[in-house]
């Protein structure tokens, strides 16, 4: 590798001597490539057309044969052939003892550097449409072979840790991204549309709240105070509630101090809406008609196929509450434990479920039933609705199953993609859930919520009935674009350092 580098360096420099370069300010293009492959679809073969065009991108092959050259040039849009012949090139009389632009081209440019280059348009013998080169100039000299056309990045983690690698041997990753600002772009244009108006709340905060999550600590050193990283941005999007907004929401990214597998990374992109006056049956709603627009408007179908399954995201989607979820796929009815957690734990292990000590209540042990044995099962598209009170701090009691809140998950290919709440919007109530949190945070539970005063503060002024609901962007991506992975739909994923992986290998 250092060898190689060392002869770009070399190359650098000669090119420099040259007055070529080798970082150019610039270059005015007339053309993409793509735009030439569909407007000139009609050139026969073997023949020219005398009109002059300027491209600019990297060069990713070429062959050299004698008086003749053909390098393949890629730009945003896609490729295109250069047809680089000595006798065409500008400037190819000069002196023998100086380089002539055609060796310049043939000995001095490497796969990997950004060239601009002039000519007309010819079809080759073959059928390729090329652009027949006059004149070029050297934007940018890569000092770096690119990977193996053949092989690409075999190694999964140097695609993620060098993304830039990735893009430029990866169509597929490059799509990915592609439709990934399409998604992104679909999303706020639906809401906009329907009135809902985006305000961005702080990502520094002095409480974090709004999600069962460990949050990342940071210190304010002019106020000398720690502060936090939001994990959510429920409460203050509440706080906006309160203040008269009547349709807000906001699409950006969270942070929360997890673990890292195919479907978590520490941060992440997530919509979170609210609408005044709604409550989680209109989240239903909106949430169907939202994804199943957007992925309309993608994929051109709201039939798609993910990891070799149809999924249809046609509306309406399939409701099941969660205890039903669970006896469905266990056997176990938990509402026929009433609030023994004894007789519930017993039941799950005879079904060959685990127990774990955390959940000290039946509703906790549903939850854990639901984790284990039934999210797996849920391909289609799926309303798993009424939650344990427990485990669903900032919802509305059930208005008519005790012991329940309002709140639905979303659950698509064996995973949560939405989660929504009919709001809680009693000051007392919301109070003493979250003294209960901030219990189980005392006592160690380092993803419990805290008790945040001017929240509570905000709902004692008053927010009206409300309907709220987060979309986990990254995970809506992944059945979008087909992708197994969340980290193969983060542009630039969180990953261990490379000197502290090496360290602790050690």
């Amino acid at each position: 590798m250092s060898d190689l580098r060392d002869i770009r360096l070399q190359k650098a420099r000669t090119l420099k001597d040259l007055g070529q370069g080798p970082y150019a300010l610039g270059f005015q293009s007339s053309h993409h490539a793509q735009e030439l492959q569909s407007e000139h679809s009609d050139l026969p073969k073997g023949e020219e057309r005398s009109i002059k065009v300027a491209l600019s991108g990297r060069v990713l092959a070429r062959r050299v044969m004698g008086k003749l050259a053909f390098f393949t040039l890629e730009d945003s849009s896609g490729k295109i052939q250069l047809y680089l012949e000595k006798s065409s090139l500008s400037g190819d009389s000069a002196d023998e003892k100086d380089m002539s632009p055609f060796a310049q081209l043939t000995t001095l440019v490497d796969t990997g550097d950004w060239i601009g280059v002039v000519g007309i348009l010819r079809r080759t013998d073959r059928g390729e449409l090329s652009v027949k080169v006059q004149d070029w100039k050297m934007l940018c000299k890569s000092l770096q072979p690119l990977p193996d056309k053949w092989h690409g990045l075999a190694d999964v983690e140097k695609r993620y840790r060098q993304r830039y690698l990735d893009l430029i041997v990866s169509p597929n990753s490059r799509e990915t991204f592609r439709r990934r600002a399409l998604i992104v772009s679909a999303i706020r244009r639906w809401l906009d549309q329907r009135d809902f108006l985006e305000i961005e709340t702080p990502v520094l905060q002095s409480e974090a709240g709004g999600a069962d999550a460990r949050p990342f600590i940071t210190h304010h050193n002019t106020f000398d105070q720690p502060l936090f990283l939001r994990i959510a941005t429920e409460l203050h999007l509440k706080r906006l509630v309160v203040g008269g907004f009547e349709r807000v929401y906001e699409l950006g990214r969270i942070f929360r101090n997890e673990g890292v597998s195919t479907r978590h990374n520490p941060e992440f992109t997530s919509v979170e809406i609210y609408q005044a006056f709604a409550d989680y049956l209109d989240m239903m709603i909106h949430t169907e008609e939202m994804i199943s627009s957007v992925c309309d408007q993608i994929c051109g179908t709201t039939k798609i196929n993910y990891q070799g399954i149809e999924i249809d995201l046609t509306p309406p989607w399939r409701r099941v509450t969660m205890h039903d979820a669970v006896l469905q796929v266990t056997g176990i009815n938990f509402l026929e434990f009433g609030a023994n957690r004894g007789q519930a734990a017993s039941a799950m292990r005879d079904a060959g479920l685990e127990v774990s000590d955390e959940a000290d209540s039946v509703g906790r042990l549903l939850n854990e039933a639901f984790e284990q044995a039934v999210e797996v099962t849920l391909v289609q598209p799926t309303f798993v609705i009424d939650y344990p009170i427990e485990i669903s701090p900032l919802a509305r009691k059930h208005r008519s199953k005790p012991g329940l809140v309002e709140r639905f998950e979303l659950f698509i290919a064996g995973r949560e993609t939405a989660n929504a709440f009919s709001e809680l919007i009693d000051p007392i109530d919301q109070r003493s859930r979250l003294e209960l949190q901030q219990a189980r945070k005392t006592s160690g539970d380092f993803e419990a919520q805290g008790l945040d005063e001017d929240f509570l503060n905000a709902l004692e002024v008053g927010m009206p009935p409300t309907g709220g609901l987060g979309i986990g962007i990254d995970r809506l991506v992944m059945l979008l674009t087909d992708s197994p992975s969340i980290r193969d739909v983060i542009a630039f994923p969180l990953l261990r350092t490379e000197s502290f992986k090496q360290s602790s290998d050690e």
